[in-house]
């Protein structure tokens, strides 16, 4: 005979729901027709893997009693079926949501409009960091300069991640929510507290050193792959070292600069 105490009450989490689930079945070795389940938190995958939680299930093991208390059905036993018992309409259920049109932001710097959704997905993340507005330094090759949203908080690495990958998705996205509401390609950076021109400086320092390997070896050097700014960045730096000269090669994810030796 099972006793209904606080022992058979389960509180567990796991990755979701169902998993959750069945982790509290093997815990009290049982199947799903002996608990009552129910769902406390559906948890939340969080936002670029950053402000996840846990689904969290509260299994409570039935009481056997209220198992011998139903009655057994008997050999002999008719079972009558009404007419309406026999068919029965389906039950369907229709959401309606109410559609809201989002008007361009009219009229608004581009760099506010950046301010606000960057702001909103930090918000969505969980991560609680101030936002300062800045202009970049005048580009080497065009003059331009443009706008930095900079993120500055506590224990931001997680949002930088491996060489920038993280920062650089949170960029791709902010960017794509901020295009589509002033209807136009933006053109801002995203940046953590300097990360960007820290990244620069030791991309540079890189370039000038392998440039010398070359040098020193009499061969070509290829560096890892990287994104776009960054190969571009590795052009810019040695563009004027009259030993080496650069190209970009690969394809997609791994291109890369390689640095070939004047002859």
């Amino acid at each position: 005979m099972i006793m209904v105490s606080d022992e058979n009450v389960l509180e567990i989490g796991g990755e979701d729901v169902e998993k959750a689930i069945e982790a509290g079945l093997a815990q009290l070795n049982l199947g799903r027709e002996d608990v009552n389940i129910e769902v406390l938190d559906e948890g939340s995958s969080g936002f670029l893997g950053i402000g996840g939680r846990e689904a969290q299930v509260r299994l409570t093991v039935k009481p056997e009693e209220s198992l011998l208390e139903q009655p057994l059905p008997q050999a002999n036993d008719a079972v009558t079926i009404e007419a309406d018992e026999m068919v029965q309409e389906p039950t369907v259920r229709v959401e309606t949501r109410e559609t809201r049109l989002e008007l361009p932001y009219e009229g608004q710097p581009e760099e506010e409009v950046a301010r606000e959704i960057v702001s909103s997905l930090l918000e969505k993340m969980q991560i609680d960091a101030t936002i300062e507005l800045r202009q970049s330094e005048p580009d080497d090759l065009t003059g331009e300069q443009r706008w930095i949203v900079d993120i500055m908080g506590q224990d931001m690495g997680v949002l930088i991640g491996p060489r920038g990958e993280t920062l650089n998705s949170f960029q791709y996205i902010a960017r794509l929510m901020t295009g589509h509401k002033i209807q136009r390609k933006p053109n801002f950076i995203v940046d953590i507290e300097g990360y960007r021109a820290r990244r620069e400086q030791a991309l540079a320092r890189l370039a000038e050193r392998m440039a010398d390997k070359v040098v020193n070896r009499g061969h070509s050097m290829s560096l890892e792959p990287m994104p776009p700014n960054e190969r571009r960045i590795i052009h810019i730096t040695l563009r004027e070292d009259d030993r080496v000269y650069t190209e970009s090669i690969g394809e997609g994810r791994r291109r890369k600069v390689k640095i070939f030796l004047v002859r």
